[in-house]
């Protein structure tokens, strides 16, 4: 062998050898190639999931699938049917086609629900199949409920799209179905736990005998001693467990079904203590389990006294019980903080305050966390490192002395640190509790905030970005300016204030003030985007205060942003439910800022020297049109404001109109400027741009008669809510893209719609798809607000219509007959069931292939349309139900047909439903006329519940 030969063998003897993959094929070939391949010692590849994975296919019934899935089937008895296994790494659909495959081959009666099935009486593999089905069946619906990430898909992924939604449709479909049998599998499962005998499973001998020869094995297999033993505790344990997962979480919307878990739950451990884990068959997690046990009990107000006193858990629970609740946050705060130092993490700020001024059962508790942190996981020298920073820390930011020398003189403390540090502390500790009591005072102004004792500048920083308290920010950053000079205001790059405010912000020159007034303002900024108005006004406040001392133009910047946090703060409210009228002292604060504009501060604004914000004038506008200050802006605002503000004018028009409704047409001559007034914003030399957060808006630049008209934003950002104004404006837009569309036949329909002009000057001007894109965001934003407005849903349904999305327009003319007729249950009133809508829903089911559901409709108009019914009938590619909808036919001419066309096409057993119907006594044309439309109501009463089951 040469030196080259010999060092590569060296080289490759030195690596541990992959072994080839193996390919189904070979398995299908030969099929003991399978197990050979199961029991390999080292990983294998594929895996058993893989195979399965791969080799589940759609029912198509041939030789090749039928001998694919008793691959998947062998791989799963050799995994001995492990649920956790399974459902880790096979998705619902694969799983649910492996599962039902397992109840085919286990003989499991077909059609029959297995609610109905006397387990005791059916052979063990065929029990055990219908028992594994059914605590798959309830854990997938408990799984479902928790919460998934939802990964970002890269470049590479997008071409997969199409196949993932189908994939999470299909998901969607069984989990729906799994979900309405959930009480027929907990009632099996229930049952199962009064069977005290043994139950058998398949195994790779038992399904080979099967795909032998299913007549001459079936008696083996189904005999008592076939298969896998499972014993009758390892069962109960694991159904216990499972069932008490499913009335855990169905404890949400029932508390009294949390009794129920725990009692399962009880048991579960109490059958896991007995049996032999090292042999056991049963896959609970105990870890689990016990937090299981311990929610419940806290839930269910019961503990076990012994129990309360050892564990954390129920200690927390018996605070909670006793209203204890500062010395649970002292203690989560601790031992949050223990952990964030062994894992190398930053203290909270939750936790520097706490060592403000705590007391000594804290610090005691603190110890005792710390040793028994270090005892149980952590005692690696990185670890005990870690805890003795951590302890340093500690002794450092405490400003009490006794509690400092509490912490030095802990054993922790002695082994830890070593002698030089332990020297270097107690002289730090010394220093600092002669200084800190001339601090300890709080003082009451803003400016006077004692800084405390100092930490590393990441740490500030991070506590800087996490604090919401100004005296906290303030303390924090005089201490970072004490250890540097660079702009603080830097930290976070998501600190954000307005372009407009910039400039005044930056120029101010005291660099302490500046990063101040930057981090509140951005802080308060933030907290109004999410809604927590509390801290937004506490932060605005605190600014406000710091910038009246020095800076009359900020504190003018402040004023007007408290404003805007106050209306948004209860335009939040009213949006949640809370209809209460604003107070007055807010609406004259609103007026005051409107009128301001053209008054007091604008020469100023004219200068360039006071810097506002448009939004803020915006949403002063919509905040008077939400809570109808109608009189103020048609007749008490002045002349000059409306003139001068093209925000006010818009307003004035839009509630002028809103105040005409329903008026007689030569009233409408406002609806008329308001109608101008849009068209122009909506004309093609408009910009169609979206803003940053990805919505549309309308920019508009041109002379008019209100002068230059900025941004003007007519769609859902624009934050109006009251109903009038929302429908006047569906109206405006529906009749402008009417007429740009300038098709007769598929126009959308609104209420007040003939107040707008019918037809345009310049039609060539106007920007097509600003509008269309317009109505439909301002629908959708309106339908948020309200769901059940049946104009609005009526509406919807027509653009739906008009596009050609015909389900979805269904959807929505159901919806509006369901929120006028209580879930169909009273007619539909017939100003809302048009012949026109009636047409265009008969119009969508045809172009459905729902060819059964437009003979029903055809009956629904004012005139039976016997030949579109007619010519429906006549379709045999129908994808509805067919003979099933025949008892919602009431119109016997229509029925007589059915008949005749069925046996035309020799389809006797569709004839006889036909048959069926039209010899129902209350269809009998010798009935009076309330007998006849009583029948009638009830059809079409029951035909709608039966649409809209199918389309919601």
């Amino acid at each position: 062998m040469s030196a080259e030969a010999a060092d590569r063998e060296a080289v490759s003897g030195s690596r541990p050898c992959t072994p080839p993959q193996a390919s189904c094929f070979e398995f299908l070939l030969d099929p003991s190639l399978l197990e050979q391949h199961l029991f390999k010692c080292f990983f294998i590849d594929p895996s058993p999931v893989q195979l399965i994975q791969n080799q589940v296919q759609p029912p198509a019934d041939n030789r090749r699938n039928r001998t694919l899935k008793l691959m998947a089937l062998k791989v799963a008895a050799h995994l001995t049917w492990d649920l956790n296994l399974l459902e880790k790494d096979l998705t619902i659909p694969v799983l649910n086609m492996l599962l039902n495959e397992f109840l085919c081959v286990s003989r499991v009666p077909p059609g029959v629900k297995h609610v109905d099935l006397d387990l005791s009486t059916l052979p063990p593999t065929t029990a055990m199949a219908v028992l594994i089905y059914n605590r798959w069946a309830i854990r997938t619906i408990v799984l479902s409920s928790f919460p998934e990430k939802q990964t970002k898909p890269g470049p590479h992924q997008l071409n997969m799209m199409s196949l993932v939604q189908q994939e999470k449709e299909l998901t969607e479909n069984i989990l729906s179905v799994l979900r309405e049998q959930a009480t027929d599998s907990i009632t099996v499962l229930e049952g199962a736990l009064n069977i005290k005998k043994d139950f058998y499973i398949h195994t790779l001998r038992t399904l080979d005998l099967l795909a032998a020869d299913p007549s001459t094995a079936n008696g083996e297999t189904e005999s008592s001693t076939a298969g896998l033993r499972i014993s009758a505790d390892h069962l109960h344990c694991q159904v216990h467990y499972d069932l008490g997962g499913i009335y855990f979480q169905q404890g949400c919307s029932d508390p009294s079904v949390y009794e129920k878990a725990k009692e399962h739950f009880r048991k579960a451990r109490e059958l896991l203590t007995k049996l032999d884990s090292s042999a056991s068959l049963c896959c609970v997690d105990e870890q689990r389990l016990a937090g299981y046990l311990s929610a419940c009990k806290t839930l269910t107000e019961t503990s076990d006294p012994g129990e309360s006193q050892h564990t954390p858990y129920g200690q927390i629970s018996c605070f909670m019980r006793n209203h204890d609740y500062g010395e649970v946050c002292h203690k989560l705060c601790v031992c949050n903080a223990v952990r964030d130092a062994l894992e190398g993490g930053v203290l909270g700020v939750s936790f520097h305050q706490l060592l403000i001024k705590p007391s000594k059962n804290t610090i005691s508790f603190l110890l005792e966390v710390c040793t028994r942190s270090l005892d149980k996981e952590h005692r690696s020298e990185t670890s005990k490192r870690k805890m003795a920073i951590f302890i340093k820390t500690v002794c450092n930011r405490l400003e009490d002395v006794s509690l400092a020398f509490m912490v030095s003189s802990h054993k922790l403390f002695m082994e830890l640190l070593q002698d030089e540090e332990k020297k270097i502390l107690m002289e730090q500790m010394r220093k600092s509790s002669a200084t800190v009591n001339l601090s300890a005072k709080p003082l009451p102004s803003f400016y006077d905030i004692p800084a405390s004792a100092s930490v590393n500048i990441s740490q500030l920083e991070q506590q800087l970005i996490l604090s919401l308290d100004p005296r906290h920010i303030r303390q924090i950053l005089i201490e970072l300016h004490g250890m540097a000079e660079r702009p603080f205001w830097r930290v976070n790059s998501k600190w954000e204030v307005p372009v407009d405010y910039l400039n005044v912000i930056l120029a101010i020159k005291d660099n302490l003030t500046r990063d101040l007034v930057y981090i509140l303002m951005a802080k308060g900024l933030h907290c109004i985007s999410i809604k927590d108005f509390a801290h937004a006004r506490q932060l605005f406040t605190a600014c406000l205060e710091l910038v009246t001392e020095f800076s009359p133009k900020l504190r003018q910047v402040m004023l007007n942003e408290l404003l805007l946090m106050e209306v948004r703060g209860h335009e939040a409210g009213a949006a949640e439910g809370n209809m209460e009228r604003p107070p007055p002292d807010l609406v004259s604060r609103v007026r005051g800022y409107l009128e301001m504009r053209i008054h007091g501060i604008k020469s100023a604004v004219n200068k360039g020297d006071l810097p506002l914000r448009q939004i803020v004038g915006e949403e002063c506008v919509v905040f008077m049109l939400n809570w109808r200050e109608n009189e103020y802006l048609t007749l008490q605002v002045p002349q000059s404001l409306v003139n001068s503000n093209p925000y006010i004018k818009l307003g004035q028009l839009i509630a002028s109109t809103c105040k005409e409704l329903p008026g007689p047409k030569e009233s409408r001559r406002t609806a008329k400027e308001l109608w101008e007034v849009v068209v122009q914003i909506c004309s093609v030399s408009s910009q169609h741009k979206r803003s940053s957060d990805g919505r549309v808006s309308l920019l508009k630049q041109r002379e008019s008669s209100m002068g230059i008209l900025p941004r003007i934003n007519l769609q859902y950002d624009f934050g109006l809510q009251e109903p009038l104004v929302l429908t006047t404006l569906i109206s405006l837009f529906v009749r402008l893209h009417n007429i740009v569309r300038d098709d007769i036949v598929n126009e959308v329909t609104a209420e007040h719609i003939s107040i707008w002009p019918s037809s345009l000057a310049n039609l060539q001007s106007v920007d097509v798809e600003a509008v269309v894109v317009t109505l439909k965001e301002l629908v959708n934003y309106a339908l948020s607000l309200n769901p059940n407005n049946q104009s609005w849903l009526c509406t919807q349904a027509d653009i739906y219509f008009v596009t050609n999305q015909y389900s979805a327009a269904m959807h929505y003319y159901l919806q509006a007959g369901t929120v006028c007729s209580d879930y169909f249950t009273k007619p539909v009133p017939p100003d809302v069931y048009t012949d026109q809508v009636l047409k265009r829903m008969i119009k969508c089911c045809s172009l459905l292939n729902c060819h059964t559901q437009v003979a029903v409709l055809c009956q629904f108009l004012r005139e039976v349309d016997y030949m579109t019914a007619f010519k429906a009938l006549q379709e045999q590619n129908s994808h509805d139900s067919m003979d099933s909808f025949y008892d919602y036919i009431w119109d016997v001419t229509i029925l007589e047909y059915l008949t005749y066309i069925h046996h035309k096409r020799g389809e006797s057993d569709k004839r006889q439903v036909a048959i069926k119907a039209i010899g129902q006594t209350e269809l009998n044309s010798s009935n009076p006329e309330e007998v006849l439309q009583l029948a009638a109501q009830k059809r079409k009463k029951k035909f709608l519940q039966a649409l809209a089951k199918l389309y919601f």
